[in-house]
């Protein structure tokens, strides 16, 4: 998965972004990107790339996400069946 991120140093609020890839950016009254989900999904992330390319201010970038770890599960000696811990001492 990829998410956008935006550079609020670099960017200078001029809007071709979300001419570019208006299903996800939107702008504030001065120019500025407002990503409401920065998780881009698959059939937009050709034009997120396009988007994050052709940024005049290169502010824009579209970054790998890794998806979460699952949970770790305890060791059975740390918890008993009913899912409580264990008394220690």
């Amino acid at each position: 998965m990829n998410e956008l991120h935006v550079d609020w140093i670099a960017c200078d609020g001029r809007g071709l972004c979300a001419e570019l890839l208006p299903e996800l950016v939107s702008v504030d009254p001065w120019g500025y990107p407002l990503i409401a989900d920065a998780a881009v999904p698959a059939h937009l992330e050709e034009h997120a790339r396009r988007a994050a390319r052709l940024c005049p201010r290169l502010a824009i970038s579209l970054n790998a996400v890794s998806p979460p770890e699952p949970a770790a599960r305890p060791h059975r000696t740390q918890w008993t069946p009913a899912g409580t811990p264990a008394r220690r001492g």
